[in-house]
């Protein structure tokens, strides 16, 4: 299969690319805020794109690039012999990005990817298959502005193992003190001593200042419903979709992830106040939930 594949490397996977729309102000604020970047490079007259929006710049959305813009045939056709060896799941696996200069509103942005390269057949948890690596070269008045690397596996996946258990959290050094926290049905939130900042998850050590001395305050509880996701695929036999997970913003500042319970799925709503309550799973396991309406 491999042989069949190896072919692929150095071929097009979109030619002649045209960025649905130039690089804007409107689009970079939503990043900004979606991202909690505040740097003042990226608002005011002078304004630039935050580099690691090369990407953005480039996709379809839900409808997806059409005609020349589209993907290319090369790229379908690999597609469709990994699907044809049974390799039918996909995942993205990660990126790489490099600058060349910054992009500025009004740059119409034009691209170029490439089948860069296809590794031999890999063994991984989720199942048997191959990486597949596009390069795409992203220009911007002729030159170019940087270079976007994405990876997937195509896989057939893996024959789960029969569990009915709710997956375990990694509990290490950097944060048993927080599944302490739970196991006392407290929340309890890191506070950095060098410079009062808050902060969730749990890390080794302040990403505002550096210091690496904390200690924690317990949280009041209440908390908002910041966003949220309501899940219906997958299914896993610990839980029963559709279900709301949703980052909730607690009284404090920071926020977490997690389940809300106490009202169905549908109902969940941004700025839906909630409170904090602990759901015993079973008997190895507690969490942390929300339970919404802010009721009791």
């Amino acid at each position: 299969m491999y042989q069949r594949l190896k072919p692929y490397e150095g071929r097009p996977a979109a030619t002649a690319g045209t960025g649905k729309d130039p690089v804007n102000a409107p689009m970079i604020r939503h990043w900004c805020e979606a991202m909690g970047d505040t740097h003042p490079a990226y608002t005011g007259p002078g304004a630039v794109a935050p580099p690691t929006m090369l990407q953005v710049w480039t996709m379809g959305g839900l409808s997806g690039h059409t005609g020349p813009t589209g993907r290319s045939g090369a790229y379908d056709e690999l597609l469709a012999l990994l699907d044809g060896a049974g390799c039918t799941s996909v995942v993205a696996t990660d990126c790489e990005q490099e600058y060349v200069r910054d992009l500025r509103p009004g740059d119409t942005v034009t691209f170029d990817a490439v089948i860069e390269s296809v590794s031999a057949r890999k063994t991984t948890r989720l199942g048997t298959g191959y990486f597949v690596t596009t390069r795409t070269d992203v220009r911007a008045g002729g030159h170019l502005v940087g270079t976007h690397r994405f990876r997937i596996l195509k896989y057939a996946p893996a024959r789960p193992r029969v569990t009915h258990k709710r997956p375990r959290p990694v509990i290490n050094r950097d944060n048993a003190g927080f599944w302490d926290g739970v196991a006392a049905h407290r929340l309890l939130i890191q506070r950095c001593t060098g410079c009062g900042t808050l902060r969730f998850p749990w890390l080794p050590g302040c990403d505002t200042c550096g210091s690496g001395a904390w200690d924690t305050v317990v949280a009041s509880g209440e908390g908002t419903v910041y966003s949220y996701v309501v899940m219906h695929h997958p299914p896993f036999p610990a839980f029963d979709p559709p279900y709301a997970v949703a980052l909730v913003e607690l009284a404090e500042g920071v926020r977490m992830i997690s389940n809300i319970t106490g009202v169905p799925y549908d109902e969940v709503r941004i700025g839906m106040p909630v409170r904090l309550e602990f759901l015993r799973v079973d008997e190895e396991l507690e969490l942390p939930v929300f339970r919404g309406g802010g009721a009791r």
